[in-house]
């Protein structure tokens, strides 16, 4: 089951669920199962993100993230693991190889309008906002 590991964490650890190690190579990537089936209420998502400690020490992180677990999803929950390090990384049953967040959103309605308000930055993007 997924776990918190302390009790300010907003994550909770989930393990792979394989009937063998798996091992990636420099740039490879694989689904990994977890074993995990949810069934979450309306209105909640579970986000599958990378947890830091593998990528610091091993650069181990995950092609979509945050990968998005939908409220009426019930499949098992895959995750998409890459080796982003220059030395082959094995994964082994049962080991701790993202995080899961469960967070409440809202959905929204498109209305198309003319034009859009004028705000201070404007259409300023990427680092617009300061050099430091």
């Amino acid at each position: 089951m997924p776990a918190y590991a302390t009790p300010g964490s907003a994550g909770m650890d989930v393990r792979a669920f394989l009937p063998e190690p798996v091992t990636l190579g420099p740039l490879e990537r694989a689904l990994i199962p977890t074993g995990l089936y949810i069934q979450l209420p309306q209105g909640y998502e579970c986000q599958i993100r990378p947890r830091s400690g593998l990528a610091i020490k091993h650069g181990i992180s995950l092609v979509n993230t945050p990968g998005t677990v939908d409220c009426d999803y019930r499949g098992e929950i895959g995750v998409i693991v890459i080796n982003l390090s220059k030395e082959p990384f094995e994964i082994k049953d049962g080991e701790r190889i993202c995080q899961m967040v469960i967070t409440r959103y809202e959905r929204v309605e498109w209305e198309p309008v003319e034009r859009i308000d004028h705000t201070e930055r404007g259409d300023g993007a990427f680092g617009h906002s300061g050099v430091n």
